[in-house]
């Protein structure tokens, strides 16, 4: 009977092949890391390299098409996270999480400050270049230790890869000197593999993380459409990232300053008669 050949196919197929609804999330965050390379080749390097007249204006839609494109990887790695919990999520769960972060948040924005070394007018195309390995091996690294080492509940250790990456494109958005632009990137790579503390997006966090990512991929359709203002929104959007990127692990110091506080206390307390 075919339809008993096809349970027993079912039957027999190891767990590790069969995909859950998380994973096929985390393969889109790994589609869409893909195509923001595309695009930055199509509609920023060829027309470059082409002298194409019109190069300009493609190549603001193609910059804010590649960055909107890593802002949905992030989303789909937020949401594959959730659904895993809620849900299940596949042996193999871990590694396409992994091997997908390191398309969408490692070799995107890497490629993306590659490709601003060969376009932007001061910059210095291997330098920039230098930058960019620079950034593709803090993501490798921060990813493996991520792998090996157990951080305690609701802690990342390092600035999480989406969020460095969304930094990097920040970085090179804002325009800055090419001295600038390369210190802030190199200070954000540094950020991803230090053991600076920074908190997991759940409950209000990653809501509030979520309406950050929506709010930036209208910011950036406002710059590709020469909204009025659109450059000062992007700028303005693009320095909060920055910003942010800075305070939060201030946040995750301070609590954890207060904890030790409380702990020496609570120990002091105990040893009183």
């Amino acid at each position: 009977m075919p339809e008993a050949d096809e349970a027993d196919d079912e039957e027999e197929m190891p767990l590790s092949l069969r995909l859950s609804i998380a994973d096929t999330l985390t393969l889109g965050n790994a589609t869409c890391g893909f195509m923001a390379v595309y695009f930055t080749t199509t509609g920023i390097l060829i027309p470059h390299l082409t002298g194409n007249d019109e190069s300009m204006g493609m190549a603001r839609h193609s910059a804010a098409t590649a960055v909107i494109l890593m802002l949905c990887a992030a989303v789909f790695d937020l949401f594959d996270g959730l659904v895993a919990r809620k849900l299940r999520s596949s042996p193999m769960g871990a590694e396409l999480d992994n091997l997908s972060d390191l398309i969408s948040f490692g070799l995107a924005p890497a490629y993306f400050v590659l490709v601003y070394g060969m376009v932007a007018d001061d910059a210095h195309q291997r330098v920039a270049a230098l930058g960019a390995i620079v950034v593709l091996l803090a993501v490798v690294l921060r990813l493996a230790r991520f792998s090996c080492v157990t951080m305690k509940d609701g802690m990342f250790q390092g600035m999480p890869s989406p969020f460095g990456a969304l930094t990097v494109v920040s970085i090179v958005l804002l325009e800055l000197p090419f001295v600038a632009t390369l210190l802030a990137i190199l200070g954000t790579a540094w950020l991803m593999v230090s053991r600076v503390e920074y908190p997991k997006p759940r409950g209000r966090l990653a809501g509030a993380m979520l309406s950050w990512i929506v709010l930036s991929m209208g910011l950036l359709a406002a710059w590709a459409f020469d909204a009025p203002s659109g450059q000062l929104l992007l700028q303005t959007g693009c320095a909060l990232q920055l910003v942010m990127g800075a305070v939060i692990p201030l946040f995750a110091t301070a609590r954890r300053v207060n904890n030790f506080r409380d702990n020496r206390r609570e120990a002091r307390a105990a040893q009183l008669p």
